[in-house]
């Protein structure tokens, strides 16, 4: 949309920790002492020198100096030193590198830091050199740094005050930055306002004094109601996550930008509506129940992450009707899942259950009764999903033969041989192992009638879902010695912290394998999940991609051309229609359109030439049936 650029204030821009992610002076000395032995205690003096007076600890000029007497560097160290401050701009920055050329004359840097690297780095955001503002080095006659030109007024204390007092701008003016000098520009009355810019440091001294605070650029556009590449800060996105998924996840969410809190344990439905409010991702695993008034509280969901494979959990067409896109991981802890079945078949056949606590309390049970090989037992396996077809094939491979069981016609693996019923499995199988999903009806699918029809001294696996099996009958037929074992990782309630106590029936039964829903808790499940969670999120918010979603119709978007409008509306007759209709009325072009639905909702994306009318955006909201619409830039 094209914009005035007379509204726009002057902008007084830092430079380092502002319009770069770091300071250039401590990123030459580290160029600087490359090899040198005390490398590393150099450049920390020279970092907390700048951090002093950043802060307003040490008088600027104080600073300088002595970080300067510090740095041994020569005129040969600026080139590499302007290449690498080129690709360390702060992100927010150089995604709206358009902003700055757009407005040229109008942005000022003014750095208490150094011309020679600054200016070749913002010219290439428009920034012309009558607009930079800052302090030169001075050189020894072999080209070594030894000092600065103390003639420039940015080389004093106060030097900022004194600039701007000589731009003598008309008009309103504001500055952005991350340091104390930054604010006295304000202070002494030559700004409207001061941004305390965060998004690559946070000194509290500089917080406390500013107008407002700004995590990135893109906030103060947004607030500023400027153009910028993104349609809304990320900053203002806060996530949520509970149930302690890896640290990658936090880890790839703050990085993207966003606000994110996280909470160890889950919470139950009262505590969560307390929580969802603002939220705009969810993430959470297998204890917390996204409901119909969870959705209700939640004002601003954008997205939930199952950071795990089952969404039973989730309220999926409660989302779907709201807007909302639900992400799992389906493949990411397979393996681990896989691995502890295995380990199990072969722990439960040796009763290693039995044996290991006798060898703590001093017992030596050296007997092989009830023991057996698991090579040329048969393994039947109740659902032949990701995991059972994959344990499938690594049981064949250690002398097993394998039957299965699933509601859905499956591909065959190996030599597996599929049973038309359940009873045939049961009847048949020397271990059974459950990989079924958590849907309602499969509720007790495991009861004492299905238990009584496994053969005596069977075995029974549940890695997969707590309501699954019949806890009491499953207690029942080990204590009567029908079945020689089983081991359960899932529990029809589990505590919610691992502070809370486990109880359950199965406890001090002989030969009983009990672990704390852990089929995927292994460093590689869980870094897995933590990175393809959100990474799916990102795609779906960043590019409406939807690809992999469980509830929403799957598109895999072309890389977006101009403005991107997303539109999620019921799926009713007529909408795209009407969509179209409103572009067709205000001559908007469309460079391309994708729409897939199912039975609930419609998902349309229209990608369209940047020149448009600004009241299309409110008749699209207006169309009759929308549930959600969002412009990407």
């Amino acid at each position: 949309m094209p914009h005035d650029p007379a509204p726009l204030p002057y902008l007084i821009i830092d430079f380092d920790s502002t319009f770069t992610q770091v300071e250039g002076l401590d990123e030459l000395a580290d160029i600087a002492l490359e090899g040198h032995p005390d490398r590393e205690k150099v450049v920390g003096a020279i970092r907390a020198l700048t951090d002093r007076g950043m802060s307003g600890e040490l008088n600027f000029s104080e600073s300088l100096k002595q970080r300067l007497a510090l740095l041994p560097a020569h005129q040969r160290h600026l080139a590499p030193l302007v290449a690498r401050l080129k690709g360390k701009v702060s992100e927010s920055i150089a995604r709206n590198r358009g902003f700055f050329e757009e407005f040229r004359g109008r942005v000022y840097i003014v750095s208490s830091g150094f011309r020679e690297f600054i200016e070749p780095v913002v010219a290439e955001y428009g920034i012309a050199s009558d607009f930079v503002l800052a302090n030169t080095f001075t050189y020894a006659p072999d080209g070594s740094i030894n000092g600065f030109d103390a003639t420039n007024i940015l080389s004093r204390d106060g030097g900022k005050i004194e600039q701007l007092r000589q731009l003598d701008l008309l008009g309103d003016v504001y500055v952005l930055g991350d340091g104390y000098t930054d604010y006295q520009i304000r202070e002494a009355g030559l700004a409207n306002r001061f941004y305390a810019f965060t998004e690559n440091v946070t000194r509290d001294a500089v917080v406390a004094r500013a107008d407002e605070v700004l995590p990135s650029f893109d906030e103060f556009l947004y607030q500023n109601k400027l153009p910028m590449t993104l349609s809304y800060p990320k900053n203002r996105i806060k996530v949520l996550l509970l149930e302690n998924p890896d640290a990658r996840a936090a880890e790839l969410f703050r990085q993207e930008g966003y606000q994110v809190e996280t909470i160890t344990g889950g919470l139950d439905e009262d505590e969560l509506v307390q929580h969802i409010e603002g939220v705009s991702i969810l993430g959470i695993r297998s204890k917390t129940n996204v409901t119909p008034r969870v959705l209700e509280a939640a004002n601003r969901l954008i997205a939930v992450g199952a950071f795990c494979i089952g969404t039973n959990q989730i309220d999926l067409t409660g989302c779907m009707k709201k807007g909302v896109a639900v992400f799992n991981a389906p493949f990411s802890n397979t393996r681990s899942v896989v691995e502890l079945a295995l380990g199990e078949i072969i722990m439960l056949a040796r009763r290693i259950p039995d044996k290991n606590p006798k060898m703590h309390r001093g017992e030596w049970d050296k007997s092989a009764s009830g023991s057996f090989e698991i090579r040329g037992k048969t393994l039947g396996i109740v659902g032949y999903g990701n995991i059972g077809s994959q344990l499938s094939v690594v049981a064949e491979a250690v002398g097993m033969k394998v039957v299965y069981y699933d509601v859905a016609e499956k591909l065959q693996l190996g030599n597996a041989v599929k049973c038309r019923t359940l009873e045939e499995l049961l009847r048949q199988a020397d271990v059974v192992t459950l990989h079924v999903d958590g849907r309602k009806e499969n509720t007790n699918l495991f009861g004492a009638a299905e238990l009584a029809m496994m053969k005596p001294g069977a075995l029974l696996l549940n890695n997969s879902r707590g309501h699954i099996v019949d806890i009491s009958a499953l207690a029942d037929v080990l204590r009567s010695g029908h079945l020689g074992g089983a081991a359960v990782d899932v529990f029809p309630y589990e505590p919610k912290t691992n502070q809370e106590s486990f109880e359950s029936e199965l406890r001090g039964l002989p030969n009983v394998l009990l672990t704390p829903h852990i089929g995927g808790s292994t460093a590689e499940a869980q870094r897995n999940i933590a990175e393809f969670v959100p990474e799916r999120i990102m795609q779906y918010i960043n590019s409406g991609n939807t690809q992999q979603s469980v509830n929403f119709p799957n598109i895999q978007l072309p890389e977006q051309q101009a403005h991107r409008l997303i539109h999620i509306h019921a799926n009713v007759p007529g909408v795209l229609a009407r969509i179209n209709n409103v572009l067709a009325q205000h001559h908007v072009n469309i460079l391309g359109q994708y729409l897939k639905t199912n039975e609930h909702i419609g998902y349309v994306i229209t990608d369209i030439d940047k020149q448009y009318d600004q009241e299309v955006i409110g008749e699209l909201r207006k169309v009759e049936h929308t549930i959600k619409f969002r412009v990407l830039y």
